[in-house]
């Protein structure tokens, strides 16, 4: 079938292309050149209308156990949401973390084809892909976590060469279908199970004397000789400490100009000033992000009401559990790995701690120079559930709306920002870098992120509305893969999507020394531990996705 879309407004950054009249034809599922003289079988009229290709989001926790856990610990939020019952596909629930089906139908309501979970736990990948597997019409895909796993510890302790971490981290890659590395309170996970209760920068673990900077050096020297595309995606150490704005610093300092992306910035940006303790350094982190061209960020912008945090942080999430709310909370051990926190949490603006944290994101935001090196998230559920992005986006482009929201606020958390000062208001063209040709370009999507010719058609049109919330909760289409699946803000087909995969090359022998390791101290066979395509595709849920390296 030949599908024509007809005189819409497009903004494809990819191409350079900023509010340009255009026409675009599908063809198998791909955009294609217009055709010398072919009739189309289906042609959409978007004369006034805005074309964008499909949203990616690059950081949301979609898929592996602490998502279950927290909805095991949280039924009255799959109770508080009525909006699922207008579905008539298959039955699904939740607000701060949706069942799987109705991930895919928000996300796809609102104009997002593909989304990525940061926190891909190796030895629960399985069980993460069979998620991400259930949820419609999204592309998928994951970073496999590092950097706390008793194996890279015990190498590092025995100062193996970057050559033997390298195998081991394209083995894990592989084993997992991971497309990304990422690295989660670097060696902090680890120390909390000897009892440290925090671990900074330059501190040693106490059991493998290992620092986190050590950690952070080795895995991003990894992720860049192994030409996996996706920098590595760090969440620091410190998470929701004041001052831990000077950690930031550091550790964009000390990776030495490697590549880096460093996740929910916003958690990362606190100083110590004023009568609270707790002051906004998004304004530094801002400059440091603008002067080092290696570094990109995502905000993890919170956004006030109830929702759910869940990390791989156990050490910062135990030390949070005090302010859970409601007052129920888990914290774990998983085997050799990592750890699990998932604490619930409402945000509240007339708390000043809570309100500078809203203040704090919108300023990196605002202060980040490049939209190509930053990305629109709040690391849901964390910081807010996705379902929250429209609200995000309108804060973003809306001046006179995000300081009529400022002057809601804790009043002592309007004097210590900044934000009233900033004149600064998002185009189309920058929300089209952030969540699309930027998201893709960062993560290694070759034919997604653009509506060049030979790109996958996944395309969202909304009708242009100065209102940018109500613009973009709700679009007129969404095409994914070229299939129409969202009318009028509504689904009305759930195909699945790929699984988007990269496979570094490693030296097989590695695997003699984890089958040993593995014999000796894990639950898992390392058989077990790898995961095969079939396995994602045997149901006939979508496909693998393999992306060349750089």
């Amino acid at each position: 079938m030949l599908i024509k879309l007809s005189g819409g407004t497009v903004y494809d950054p990819a191409a350079g292309i900023a509010g340009q009249q255009q026409d675009i034809y599908i063809q198998d599922g791909r955009i294609i050149n217009a055709p010398a003289e072919a009739t189309p079988d289906k042609d959409y009229d978007l004369k006034g209308k805005v074309v964008m290709s499909g949203a990616i989001d690059m950081h949301t926790h979609i898929g592996g156990g602490k998502g279950n856990i927290a909805r095991t610990l949280l039924p009255e939020d799959h109770r508080a949401d009525p909006v699922e019952r207008t579905h008539i596909c298959r039955s699904g629930c939740g607000h701060a973390m949706p069942s799987t089906f109705v991930t895919g139908y928000r996300y796809a309501e609102m104009g997002y084809t593909a989304g990525f979970e940061p926190a891909l736990l190796p030895i629960n990948a399985r069980q993460a892909h069979m998620e991400m597997g259930d949820i419609p019409i999204l592309d998928k895909g994951g970073y496999v976590m590092l950097g706390s796993d008793d194996y890279l510890l015990r190498m590092l302790t025995a100062k193996q060469d970057q050559k033997a971490i390298n195998d081991y981290v394209a083995w894990t890659i592989n084993s997992a279908k991971a497309i990304g590395v990422k690295v989660v309170n670097p060696g902090g996970i680890n120390a909390f199970k000897f009892n440290q209760r925090k671990l900074d920068l330059d501190e040693q673990n106490s059991h493998y004397g290992v620092t986190p900077r050590e950690i952070l050096r080795v895995l991003a020297t990894a992720v860049k000789e192994l030409g996996v595309s996706h920098p590595l995606h760090v969440h620091g150490c410190n998470l929701g400490v004041p001052g831990n704005v000077q950690t930031t610093l550091d550790t964009i300092q000390g990776i030495g100009g490697l590549p880096m992306h460093l996740t929910h910035i916003q958690f990362h940006s606190y100083g110590t000033e004023g009568d609270f303790k707790f002051s906004s350094g998004a304004a530094q982190i801002a400059e440091a992000v603008n002067k080092n061209k290696n570094i990109t960020i995502d905000v993890g912008q919170i956004l006030f009401g109830q929702t759910v945090t869940a990390s791989g942080d156990s050490m910062r999430q135990h030390a949070n559990h005090k302010h859970a709310s409601p007052n129920k909370w888990v914290t774990m051990d998983i085997e050799c790995d990592a750890g699990c926190g998932v604490v619930p949490f409402k945000y509240r603006d007339q708390n000043f701690v809570n309100a500078l944290q809203w203040a704090i994101g919108l300023e990196t935001f605002l202060l980040v120079d490049d939209p190509w090196r930053i990305f629109l998230t709040t690391d849901h559920p964390n910081g807010a559930p996705f379902t929250s992005y429209p609200h995000l986006i309108r804060l973003l482009m809306d001046k006179s709306f995000r300081n009529d929201m400022l002057a809601t606020i804790h009043p002592e958390a309007q004097k210590m920002t900044t934000l009233a000062s900033i004149d600064r208001e998002y185009s189309l063209q920058e929300i089209a870098i952030m969540t699309r040709a930027g998201a893709a370009k960062l993560i290694g999507l070759k034919d997604r992120g653009g509506l060049s010719a030979g790109n996958w058609a996944d395309i969202t049109v909304y009708t242009d509305n100065p209102n940018r919330e109500q613009m973009f909760e709700k679009p007129d289409y969404v095409f994914k893969d070229g299939q129409l699946v969202v009318v009028d803000g509504k689904v009305i087909a759930t195909p699945w999507g790929t699984t988007h995969t990269v496979k570094p090359d490693f030296d097989p022998s590695v695997e003699k020394g984890l089958k040993d390791y593995f014999d000796r101290y894990l639950t898992m066979k390392v058989g077990n531990f790898k995961i095969s395509d079939d396995e994602i595709t045997d149901d006939g849920r979508g496909s693998v996705t393999v992306h060349p390296l750089v």
